[in-house]
């Protein structure tokens, strides 16, 4: 039983560093802010989520494990809350975006700070 514990473990961990490997590619390598945050934030929570069940399996013992639990919910309910206020904060600001690139905007309401700015829609 073991060994295919640890099979398991090896598959999670290595599934897991490849996640966050192909996120900071991401990083690196695409054009705009949008399209980095959506890298990251995908790679980074699944990639983490994996290694975390990884070592939730290795460790086996309960309090370490509950510790890991709650790493884990908080990572997986921050990461996307975070992403959300700092793409629509670029968005509120303006931040440029890919030329020629599919965008639509959903934020037809006026929002908040928009007046300040002195343009109407970001888009238009």
């Amino acid at each position: 039983m073991k060994p295919a514990v640890d099979i398991i473990v090896c598959f999670l961990l290595w599934s897991g560093l490849f996640f966050i490997f192909v996120g900071t590619v991401g990083l690196i390598r695409l054009p705009d802010l949008y399209t980095r945050m959506h890298a990251t934030s995908k790679c980074d929570t699944l990639g983490t989520g994996m290694i975390l069940i990884a070592l939730m399996i290795q460790i086996g013992h309960y309090n370490e494990v509950i510790k890991l639990i709650i790493i884990c919910a908080f990572i997986w309910s921050i990461n996307p809350l975070v992403t959300h206020v700092i793409g629509s904060t670029a968005y509120i600001r303006g931040e440029e975006y890919v030329p020629n690139t599919f965008f639509k905007d959903c934020y037809h309401d006026p929002y908040p700070g928009r007046e300040e700015l002195g343009r109407g829609d970001v888009n238009a």
